[in-house]
């Protein structure tokens, strides 16, 4: 089978690379993880599934992505993500490294967020009626939790967690319907966040920043952490949320509402966080040195960003890094966040990331990353044809 009519919407990022140079660059992505499986049917199998998820089928359940590849009924579909013997977390650490190795520009940023993936019934696990961003209310889903790794050169995801609520991890009868492994706990989603950061500075992964929404800029165990290790951050937080000013009398608590109000009109700087699918994304900015604790050579700042179209439209950061930090490094590093909303959505539509249909955990997990690395791959293959035709990255764009 020849993969020339993969890609639906994605290929418009690799029109100027060569069908056969593209098969032969999923070829050798294929093989970083071919040792991951045990058995050569699987193995191929793995390989045809990527193709599918790359390719221009409608929907990607394993219906239409064995009809994609020319295989009679789905089963061998549902044996690669419910029995085959495979860890997807092996997979994972595959993916993490193709990521960085394509994508480290020195000052990469580390971004966790969320996503919500809409299901119907109760049987798929982690599945309740919960908030989701995605659908902007409560919808009956999936929550998973993403840490991505973005640069100049582009974003892809180096670790996923599936959310799994209380009731469910409470609920034997459900565990044992699901698949859910005896140590898994209830954790929340900072704390899923928490560890995925972990497992990549364990790996060695280097950022330059980390950042992330108010889920996870509110939980100051969080913060601690990052902080321990030195590990720059600007994290969003709540208007509630109380910090640390200097005063006459020592620090003081207040909340970051509050440190806002008092600040001059003449001390705001208006600056673009990158561009968006409007152009560039442009507020007014202040910052406050936080009164903490002395750090020798670290600091820590209050980041207020201000609407121009409503100037009592305010969001707020709590930031933490080498004291010669600049507002337009900070800056930079929020508006991050948002351009991994878009990855999401491009590894949605393009490498079929919400188009499973399956129940349990480890098929979740498997469906998950091998949608991720099939996302990688795009990034990989779009940098590839913006470099040989010396177009300048996204990113880069917005900087000018």
């Amino acid at each position: 089978m020849r993969d020339g009519k993969a890609f639906g919407q994605a290929s418009v990022a690799v029109r100027a690379v060569d069908i056969e140079e593209w098969s032969a660059g999923l070829d050798w992505l294929h093989e970083r993880i071919a040792g991951r499986f045990d058995r050569a049917e699987v193995r191929a199998r793995s390989r045809r599934y990527l193709a599918a998820l790359l390719s221009q089928v409608q929907r990607k359940n394993s219906w239409q992505l064995a009809e994609y590849v020319k295989e009679k009924t789905p089963d061998g579909m549902q044996r690669l993500l419910y029995h085959a013997k495979w860890d997807a977390d092996l997979v994972r650490d595959d993916l993490r490294s193709y990521v960085v190795e394509h994508l480290d520009d020195g000052k990469p940023v580390l971004v966790v967020d969320e996503t919500g993936f809409v299901k119907k019934g109760a049987k798929s696990v982690g599945v309740k009626r919960q908030y989701s961003g995605t659908a902007g209310r409560i919808e009956n889903c999936q929550i998973g939790v993403f840490l991505a790794y973005a640069s100049s050169k582009g974003r892809a995801f180096i670790d996923r967690k599936l959310y799994l609520p209380r009731e469910w991890a409470e609920d034997r009868e459900r565990r044992q319907e699901a698949g859910i492994p005896d140590e898994v706990e209830f954790r929340t989603k900072p704390e899923l966040a928490q560890g995925m950061l972990e497992g990549a500075f364990v790996a060695g992964v280097q950022a330059s920043w980390v950042t992330g929404d108010e889920v996870y800029g509110g939980d100051r165990r969080l913060r601690v952490l990052l902080e321990g290790r030195r590990q720059p951050f600007v994290l969003a937080v709540r208007s509630n949320e109380m910090v640390g000013v200097g005063s006459k009398l020592g620090p003081w608590q207040v909340s970051v509402a509050e440190v806002a109000s008092g600040i001059a009109a003449q001390d705001w700087r208006r600056l673009s966080a990158g561009d968006g699918a409007k152009g560039p994304r442009v507020y007014d900015w202040v910052w406050v040195r936080l009164g903490r604790p002395p750090d020798p050579g670290w600091d820590h700042w209050l980041l207020v960003r201000r609407s121009l179209s409503d100037p009592t439209d305010l969001a707020y950061y709590v930031a933490f890094g080498p004291g010669e930090t600049g507002l337009e490094e900070l800056v930079r590093v929020a508006g991050m966040r948002w351009m991994i909303e878009e990855a999401i959505e491009l590894a949605k539509g393009d490498a079929g990331l919400d188009e499973y249909e399956v129940r349990h955990w480890h098929s979740w997990y498997r469906h998950i990353t091998l949608s991720l690395l099939a996302h990688a791959f795009l990034v990989a293959t779009r940098l590839k044809a913006q470099g040989e035709k010396g177009e300048p990255q996204a990113n880069e764009r917005s900087n000018h």
